[in-house]
């Protein structure tokens, strides 16, 4: 609609010559919209082999399975009337508009548009911009969301680890003998097991007792079983107290709790505490930092870990640093084959589980990303071509003001001026409307990044220069043109 309307008046003559000749107003409408139409027709051939194409791409980045409904009535006849609908709108103002010309002040030369023809043109590369603008602020704060939640303090080290499930009867009951059996290899720096993955928190409990608890108050604990050997294999930091040990045979009714355990109790020194749970009396040995097991984009749940072999589900090991995975997992797996015969061996990278937390988001990210270029290029396309036609429009004002002295760049400048004063208004619109979405959006999160200014700043800056960019070629273009061809026909 904004090229065909910036057109128009190049075929106001043509117009003209057919209303003289007997043309209806009725027959130019359905030129014009058959014109239209047959555009848009074109556009959805090209659309259909463009989503064959980009479809399996699109499904790896959106985690979907989608395909063209082939056999599909009802999907043929929405795309049809869509396409009709859509060549019908684009074409419908300058159908309209190019329709209505007054054949005799045509073809006399004194048409003229009216002071308010450009004003659709001018709505409509606001709106382009606008919605650009919006997408690329978008964009900066998705991946600042992500980049900001990957860069919290996770509370203990996830290199180096790897997780397997205990899903059959035969890893139980043989802890000891493999974990001596994983350090021989020479490949394993250490190994435990627990009831839930350090990326994960199986089991959730109340009925917690202790001295000094609110009355009336049952608050629910995350709780975590594991072996004397966890803390070590994971390398979590102990703040207060001790980490479990074999050297403390009493530690099988002790209790370690996290930071955010210890602020839910109320607990000013928490080492020595006793907690009761079912009829059973536990004694706090230590305190350690929040660790991020659960999404990372919430509050640190209040956890409580304590040594029970019979809860343990997964097994934790720590490979060697010095040792590259690819010669670490076979060993691994020979130990494992022995005691599990039966089962493949069948591991988790830690660091991947973490990773996969933040799989929403960065998909959000990727696919704003993607429709935030596709509106960029869409915008330019339109604004190159209405440039374009700017530049043609005043050529012979070009050629008289280089006549007169005008200079490259104030030509450049002079017909810059109205693009950049669009733009300029679509980033004064994208900026609120960005900002009332997004932190709506990141409301969703309790543990978020912030909205900074200078986001906004960089997201129409570059609108800007790109809009300067597309413009300038056409621009230029003008500027430097030989005047003397410009003002032959005067």
């Amino acid at each position: 609609m904004n090229l065909s309307t910036a057109r128009s008046e190049k075929r106001a003559k043509e117009v003209g010559i057919r209303k003289a000749i007997g043309s209806m107003r009725k027959q130019l409408i359905m030129q014009f919209l058959s014109e239209s139409i047959l555009m848009a027709s074109m556009a959805f051939v090209f659309a259909i082999i463009l989503v064959l194409v980009a479809l399996p791409f699109f499904n790896v980045i959106a985690d979907k399975s989608m395909s063209i409904p082939w056999g599909n009535a009802v999907f043929w006849l929405v795309m049809v009337l869509f396409t009709f609908f859509t060549g019908f709108v684009s074409g419908s103002y300058p159908a309209f508009y190019l329709s209505g010309f007054n054949p005799v002040k045509v073809l006399k030369g004194t048409f003229r548009a009216g002071r308010f023809s450009a004003l659709p043109r001018k709505i409509l590369v606001v709106l382009q911009f606008t919605i650009s603008v919006t997408l690329i602020i978008g964009t900066i704060i998705v991946f600042r969301q992500i980049q900001y939640a990957k860069n919290r303090p996770v509370g203990y080290s996830r290199e180096g680890l790897i997780t397997i499930g205990m899903n059959t009867p035969d890893l139980y009951g043989h802890y000891a003998s493999i974990r001596n059996d994983l350090i021989a290899t020479g490949a394993v720096e250490n190994m435990a097991e627990s009831s839930s993955p350090t990326t994960d928190v199986y089991s959730n409990q109340i009925g917690f007792e202790w001295d000094g608890k609110q009355p009336g108050t049952n608050p629910l604990f995350g709780t975590i079983a594991v072996t004397q050997d966890f803390g070590k294999t994971i390398g979590w930091h102990v703040s207060q107290g001790r980490d479990f040990s074999r050297d403390f045979p009493s530690d099988t009714n002790a209790m370690i709790l996290n930071q955010s355990a210890v602020q839910l109790t109320g607990f000013k020194e928490p080492v020595g505490k006793i907690i009761r749970f079912n009829k059973k009396t536990y004694t706090v040995v230590g305190v350690i930092d929040n660790m991020v097991m659960q999404s990372p984009y919430t509050p640190v749940q209040p956890t409580i870990f304590f040594v029970d072999l019979n809860w343990s589900n997964v097994i934790t090991i720590k490979i060697k640093p010095t040792l590259p995975f690819k010669e670490a997992l076979p060993k691994i797996a020979a130990v494992f084959k022995k005691y599990n015969p039966a089962s493949p061996f069948d591991y988790q990278f830690t660091d991947e589980d973490y990773a996969k937390k933040f799989s929403d988001e960065e998909r959000i990210g990727k696919l704003a990303s993607i429709f935030a270029v596709l509106a960029i290029f869409i915008s330019s396309l339109g604004l190159f071509g209405l440039a374009s036609f700017v530049a043609e429009q005043k050529t012979k004002e070009i050629g008289v003001r280089k006549v007169l002295g005008a200079s490259v760049f104030n030509l450049w400048g002079m017909l810059s001026k109205d693009f950049v004063i669009l733009v300029t208004i679509s980033c004064a619109l994208a900026t609120p409307i960005s900002w009332y979405f997004l932190a709506g959006w990141l409301k969703n999160y309790k543990y978020h990044t912030d909205i900074s200014l200078w986001i906004f700043l960089v997201a129409c800056i570059g609108a800007m220069v790109i809009t300067l960019l597309t413009v300038s070629a056409q621009a230029i273009k003008a500027a430097v043109a030989n005047p003397v061809k410009s003002l032959r026909s005067e």
